[in-house]
């Protein structure tokens, strides 16, 4: 159980929770041999196709940590009181914000 901002105690998702930490572990492998080629000096392209699936996997990881987010925190939140459905509905809109904004300057 961890504490949130709100002082709401959510467990993550049991299944949720496996396959994040499995796609972590993914995760933790495909950073490996990114750093082996660069240390290796691969094909430039080689190493850029294995840093945008490291993008796509990290994509993957943030899917489940919204749908583990919308389950538990926003859910609670937007059975309680004004200010909390408020507060839901602020979180998710600076999620999209940063989502749309990265890359873009």
């Amino acid at each position: 159980m961890a504490n949130t901002p709100w002082g709401y105690y959510e467990n993550v998702i049991a299944d949720i929770k496996k396959r994040a930490l499995h796609r972590a572990k993914i995760l933790e492998g495909q950073l490996r041999g990114l750093q082996k080629m660069i240390e290796s000096e691969d094909y430039c392209m080689d190493i850029i196709t294995q840093s945008l699936a490291i993008q796509k996997s990290l994509g993957s990881l943030n899917k489940l940590l919204v749908e583990n987010h919308l389950k538990t925190h926003v859910t609670h939140m937007m059975h309680g009181d004004d200010a909390s459905q408020g507060e839901a509905i602020t979180e998710m809109l600076k999620l999209f914000e940063l989502n749309n904004n990265r890359g873009t300057k």
